[in-house]
């Protein structure tokens, strides 16, 4: 019987190829998993007239953790995001993204010269994003209050966003950042971020080793691109979390190379955060960067430490030492080679 039981659902696109890609990385590295295959997204609405049919939730909840490629949401119409459905339906609540720079990735961020003040310019990047999942306005409340109008309903909990406070501040302290950085626009929105603002504080003074800043919105967004590394870790509403989160992936290269895990109290699931890419669904040239990125934090989550860093140290050796590059970061390698020489460096 396999050591662990983890649900894969291989999502759309190129969901599969890179699916398939860590999954034969996560074996080479010696991790004994059972993957408990899923389907949901396009796929299914043929089949069982659903994107999220019943027994994906079941398997999640059944083995607590997921490892999910992406899956396409129409925009304006069409079915509900499954991404979003499988986060309220789980109470996935925390949304977090550790944005960091890989060695030989260039972008217009690290080939920038420093800056006054200490300002990093062609520095590396290490910052996390803690993101309010189950609110804010992405509760899906709207209406049309009359034709030519229509309203969106932004919800704020103390429950809500106490909780993932509480979570920044922790991780803060688990990982050694200096400082939680609470993002807001209380200035304009009183009530609901003032709320949020309030509990942010109240988590503060329940971790005094970590430093608290408070930002507006908009000044954090300016100086994610002065110096990202200043803020630490982030913890914000959902649509800022959203938004900032490709900022700051586009940092350092993209969202094709970032991880994404959505953690509740009793399941959590690790996701490629970019697009299904159909452009290039099937021709082998997809890459499993941020999916194999997202594993590597599931297996931190699942005490599989050790093997969590064979990996991480493999994937930093083949950009380092341009081993193998995908077209997405101007290389030519197809998955199939850039999965081999990963497992190369499986040492």
């Amino acid at each position: 019987m396999a050591k662990h039981v983890v649900t894969l659902i291989p999502g759309d696109g190129i969901g599969p190829e890179v699916a398939a890609a860590v999954q034969e990385i996560v074996r080479a590295a010696g991790v004994d998993i059972q993957w408990e295959l899923q389907e949901a997204g396009a796929a299914t609405v043929s089949l069982k007239g659903t994107t999220l049919p019943d027994e994906v939730l079941d398997s999640i909840k059944k083995n607590k953790v997921a490892l999910k490629g992406p899956i396409a949401t129409p925009i304006g119409t069409g079915f509900r995001s499954v991404n979003v459905q499988i986060r309220k339906d789980l109470d996935l609540f925390a949304s977090l993204r550790p944005v960091k720079s890989l060695p030989g990735v260039a972008t217009p961020f690290t080939m920038a010269p420093a800056g006054k003040g200490g300002q990093p310019g062609g520095g590396a990047v290490d910052l996390v994003i803690v993101r309010e999942n189950t609110e804010g306005m992405y509760t899906g409340i709207e209406h049309e209050i009359m034709p030519g109008v229509r309203e969106a309903v932004k919800i704020v909990t103390e429950k809500a966003s106490s909780r993932i406070c509480e979570f920044a501040f922790t991780y803060a302290e688990k990982m050694g950042y200096p400082r939680v950085t609470v993002v807001h626009k209380a200035n304009i929105m009183k009530k609901t971020d003032g709320l949020f603002l309030e509990c942010g504080r109240a988590a503060a003074r329940r971790h005094p080793n970590v430093e608290c800043v408070e930002m507006i919105v908009d000044a954090c967004a300016m100086n994610m691109v002065r110096n990202p590394n200043r803020l630490g870790v982030i913890v914000t509403l959902n649509l800022y979390g959203d938004i900032l989160s490709d900022l700051a992936a586009g940092l350092v290269g993209g969202l094709g190379i970032v991880p994404g895990a959505n953690i509740g109290l009793d399941a959590a699931v690790f996701e490629a955060v970019h697009g299904s890419a159909p452009d290039i669904a099937g021709k082998g040239l997809a890459n499993p960067t941020a999916l194999l990125q997202s594993a590597i934090m599931m297996l931190d989550h699942m005490n599989e430490h050790d093997c969590a860093r064979k990996i991480e140290r493999a994937l930093r050796n083949v950009y380092e030492r341009e081993l193998a590059r995908t077209g997405d970061l101007g290389g030519r390698s197809t998955t199939r080679e850039f999965t081999d020489a990963i497992k190369s460096q499986l040492v």
